[in-house]
């Protein structure tokens, strides 16, 4: 496998992130332990040294876990957390972005990971009550204590990230260096607006769900009458509400391209991943070996320019404003003058 500098960071990542949603707990997402032991070996066989989990994962099951894992593997791990999402629901304050909850969440995190420290801390989802300031100062308090080395932020308006990073520069505190969105060949709005961003800040970006909680797997299908075949539930809580016409659409186009191609739709679907203009470290998950060994697969799947543009046509991100307005020829010439009229716009990620 690969490795890629996570953002600003200059941490050496992966090029495939090992997300451990699926450790722990005993609901349909979830896997037992043994088979998540054999995922854990698989990736970490393969080259892999990026693991990410959350405190909200199994309810601490999935950290649990990982802690019995490592052990003497710590030390080479690029290990990474999150919080936010609440863990007690008779608590208001066992959620948020609040000092508090990252106080508290961070301590539980570091005692089921059984570590000293975390390589990335990821604010969880952004909960539109906490000041920026509160949370960019609760997160460098914790670096400088040396229990997280970089932060992340994860679910978040690109206009919040933006103003979060500035008001950090402008006191000297730790900046996001890492994003964790939701990205895959049916869901692509986050081009328009967080690669132009991640490329002016130097910000990594991380794609959960690369898979659209397994519906880019092939494992559904749309019969001639228009109902849908397929056996099992989608995974996580959002799961069930991925099976769209627009996303059915993608994943018939996906499989035809797989069946070319001889090759799994997990498999393509990731290595469009890694093919992106803008450096992209999906985070695959697995419920046992056999998914994990298709998703690693990807990086060994060259694809060529023709099949990248027939897959990125399956969904292409339709143009957003004001950046639509920009990139036109005529309004270039407007603000610059004819002499100036091909020159790209500075957030161009071509």
């Amino acid at each position: 496998m690969k490795l890629r500098l996570l953002g600003s960071s200059s941490l050496r990542v992966s090029e495939l992130c090992l997300g451990a949603m699926t450790f722990g707990g005993t609901a349909h997402l979830y896997a037992e332990e043994e088979d998540c032991r054999a995922v854990y070996d698989a990736y970490l066989s393969a080259g892999g040294n990026f693991i990410d989990t959350a405190d909200m994962y199994g309810m601490g099951a999935s950290e649990s876990m990982l802690g019995r894992f490592m052990g003497e593997d710590r030390g080479r791990i690029i290990l990474a957390s999150k919080y936010s999402m609440n863990t007690d629901p008779d608590d208001p304050n066992a959620g948020g972005n609040h000092r508090a909850n990252l106080v508290r969440s961070l301590e539980g995190s570091l005692k089921r990971l059984k570590t000293d420290y975390l390589d990335l801390y990821w604010v969880h989802a952004a909960d539109g009550l906490t000041p920026p300031i509160e949370v960019m100062r609760a997160l460098d308090d914790q670096v400088r204590l040396g229990k997280i080395l970089h932060v992340g932020i994860s679910n978040a308006p690109v206009w919040w990230v933006a103003a979060m990073n500035a008001a950090a520069a402008e006191r000297g505190w730790t900046q996001f260096t890492a994003f964790q969105l939701q990205y895959n060949l049916a869901e692509r709005t986050i081009e328009n607006a967080f690669f132009p961003l991640a490329k002016f800040q130097d910000m990594a970006i991380t794609a959960w769900s690369p898979l659209l909680f397994g519906a880019l797997t092939g494992k559904y299908t749309v019969a001639k009458d228009g109902s849908v075949e397929g056996e099992g539930r989608l995974g996580g809580p959002m799961g069930g509400r991925m099976l769209t016409p627009h996303n059915l659409k993608v994943a018939q186009g996906l499989q035809k391209v797989a069946d070319r191609l001889g090759a799994a739709p997990a498999t393509v679907a990731l290595a469009w991943l890694l093919h992106r203009p803008a450096p992209v470290i999906p985070i695959v998950g697995a419920r046992n070996l056999k998914q994990m060994e298709q998703n690693l697969a990807c990086v060994g799947l060259e694809l060529d320019a023709d099949t990248l543009a027939e897959l990125d046509a399956l969904s292409p991100p339709a143009p957003t404003f004001p950046e639509s307005l920009l990139a036109m020829p005529p309004l270039r010439t407007m603000v610059h003058g004819s002499a100036l009229v091909d020159r790209l716009v500075p957030w161009d990620t071509d």
